[in-house]
């Protein structure tokens, strides 16, 4: 009877493990088949759409309260909230005003970062919206008009969206996602630092150390439209100075003097001819433009010098260098044969954004997916600049546009970025959080 007992208690024991196994291993498979893209996805879409009103209510809230590059005191302090309520490890007064979420997932893995700029412009708003702006402030000594004429308040609001559906699915994150909430993309204001160039001075980089980063820009193409573009997309933004100085006379005695209204008109037109003649045409698009001129206090005085600001827009260094040589050399030559004298100061600013070619192709599929085959389209390169260019020259970047044009309006004939009465449809807001939401899981999950 003993050994009996024994045996079955035993046999039991193997039975009990055996069943146990079983169990485990069916767990193991439900558990899997939850992790599967499409489950992943539903859960991504669910959650993005349970958000919508309010993420939508962010958007508003900082469209009716703009500030400008440096001063986004008031949405930082939204943004630094909503995170913290997400239970995220959060730094703040990065590069002034910046904001850094860091969401760790449940296992662990790579770290991806997804970029969002915070400021709006000195533009008054003409916009015919219940929640348009009416803000003003001071901007480099002058009382201006603030709009988030550029869309950055879509951005923040999306940004926020895909913060709270991925701190929803933490568990399922194999890895980190870092949300970097930027100021100051639109430039700094006078004498100051600023933009992402000064987060990554201040060390946004350093830990953790991200593989990729995504961001995105609202435009005016149809909504829900998604633009990309592998290697070089937008230019490079160089600002132009030049001097002109001649010698002051009478404007009835011209000749008495050295006139640098003249010469400046020749060095505006001399230029145009180092794109258009010089340069070879094929090889990359470039621009030098002109913006101001300002010389002399009154019609009959010929002053003694006039001051030209302008921009240079390139996509290679390469062509950047030659041209950069060439408007010194016509400047000055085309001064000195006039008896003037030009002094040219090329401001370097931002470099050109480019979207890493294997990124790109790797995270292609994933834009496909969530807006739809038809709704991705490759664009032509823009001559706008973005200094997203920092982040991804520091780590692999994959940067795209978002369409918010109304369907009922003509993408061609809408008012531009930048314009007093740009207008961004919110029906574009659920598909941005979905798709930068989806963008890191997916480059965590290895796609």
């Amino acid at each position: 009877m003993r050994h009996d007992y024994i045996s079955i208690n035993f046999t039991d024991k193997i039975m009990h493990r055996y069943f146990l196994a079983i169990l485990l291993s069916c767990c193991c498979a439900i558990e899997a088949s939850a992790q599967t893209p499409e489950a992943l996805q539903a859960k991504v879409n669910a959650l993005a759409a349970a958000n919508e009103e309010r993420v939508i209510e962010w958007r508003r809230d900082i469209h009716a309260n703009p500030e400008l590059g440096n001063r986004e005191f008031r949405t930082a302090a939204l943004v630094a909230d909503h995170l913290r309520s997400l239970e995220m490890e959060v730094r703040t007064e990065i590069a002034h005003t910046g904001v850094v979420g860091i969401l760790r997932g449940g296992s662990p893995g790579p770290v991806v970062a997804l970029r969002a700029d915070m400021d709006a412009l000195p533009v008054t708003e003409l916009a015919d919206v219940p929640f348009a702006s009416k803000v003003r402030t001071e901007y480099n000594g002058s009382m201006v008009g603030v709009m988030h004429a550029c869309g950055h308040d879509n951005h923040v609001a999306i940004a926020m969206g895909a913060a709270h559906v991925l701190a929803s699915m933490r568990e399922d994150l194999p890895g980190t996602v870092m949300f970097i909430f930027q100021p100051a993309e639109e430039g700094a204001p006078a004498g100051e630092e600023g933009g992402a160039e000064l987060m990554l001075k201040e060390g946004v980089f350093d830990d953790p150390t991200p593989e990729a980063i995504f961001g995105l820009h609202v435009w005016p193409a149809r909504v829900g439209e998604v633009g990309y573009r592998s290697g070089p997309f937008m230019a490079s933004a160089n600002g132009l100075e030049i001097k002109v100085t001649g010698r002051q006379t009478h404007g009835a005695i011209p000749w008495g003097g050295v006139d640098p209204i003249v010469v400046a008109s020749q060095i505006v037109l001399g230029l145009q001819t180092v794109v258009s003649r010089q340069l070879d045409a094929t090889a990359s698009p470039s621009i030098i433009t002109i913006g101001s001129i300002n010389g002399g206090v009154r019609g009959n005085i010929i002053p003694d010098e006039v001051m030209m600001t302008g921009t240079v827009r390139t996509f290679l260094p390469e062509v950047f260098t030659e041209i950069e040589e060439r408007i010194h050399h016509t400047a000055m030559h085309i001064a000195e044969a006039a008896g003037a004298k030009a002094e040219v100061k090329i401001l370097h600013g931002v470099p050109v954004t480019a979207n890493d070619p294997d990124l790109t192709e790797r995270m292609l599929p994933t834009l496909r997916r969530v807006a739809g085959p038809d709704n991705v389209v490759e664009m032509r390169r823009r001559t706008g600049a973005e200094d997203f260019s920092y982040f991804a020259n520091a780590v692999p970047g994959l940067y795209v546009f978002l369409g918010v044009t109304p369907e009922d309006r003509d993408p061609e004939t809408a008012p531009p970025n930048h314009s007093p009465y740009f207008y961004a449809d919110e029906k574009a807001l659920l598909l941005g959080v979905r798709l930068m939401s989806t963008l890191a899981l997916e480059y965590l999950a290895g796609n």
